[in-house]
């Protein structure tokens, strides 16, 4: 049986939105897009560089893999983007259809989630509301939290709903971003 992982930039009041570039997601007048760059010199490359961490597939929401679709492919000096192109993508979406155009990817609906898990690990990358909707399949929260306060954005935990999580492990990278993983308290 695989476990689903998430791997997510948030602030430290848990604004997720559009941690990449300023164009990324406006939705809802976001004004701060590209917030987590000016701390990522080390911190992703520590998290998807892990030498311990177990192979696995990309699952995405529709509007994360549409963006990393248009970008990453065209990153050729990116040591992610080979990296990318090679792995398997699962693109969960009720309005694409196939074929895709990033190599490796495939449409499923979310009740196929279960049967992905049980045969592989799944990285989940951003796809907040793909997030939202499987909370309770999520086995580890791989958190990369910046110290900086937004104040506005789409959050990954809705404010109204607890959710008790047990701290397995933290690092401190040299821009201060903490990665913490929890994993949820059963």
């Amino acid at each position: 049986m695989g476990e689903i992982v998430v791997v997510c930039n948030v602030t430290l009041d848990g604004v997720m939105q559009a941690p990449g570039r300023a164009d990324e997601d406006t939705r809802g007048g976001f004004e701060y897009g590209g917030w987590a760059v000016p701390y990522s010199q080390d911190a992703m490359g520590r998290v998807m560089g892990d030498p311990e961490a177990a192979p696995a597939a990309l699952l995405l929401g529709r509007r994360t893999y549409e963006d990393f679709a248009d970008f990453w492919p065209k990153q050729k000096d990116n040591p992610y983007t080979e990296a990318l192109n090679r792995q398997q993508k699962y693109v969960v979406s009720n309005t694409l259809a196939e074929p895709l155009p990033w190599a490796n990817s495939t449409v499923v609906k979310a009740a196929d989630i279960p049967a992905l898990k049980e045969s592989q690990n799944l990285i989940i990358l951003g796809s907040g509301a793909l997030i939202s909707s499987i909370q309770g399949q999520i086995d580890v929260y791989k958190l990369l939290i910046h110290p900086l306060v937004l104040g506005t954005g789409q959050r990954l935990f809705d404010p109204a709903a607890r959710q008790d999580l047990e701290l397995t492990d933290s690092v401190t990278t040299t821009t201060g971003v903490i990665i913490a993983t929890c994993r949820p308290a059963r």
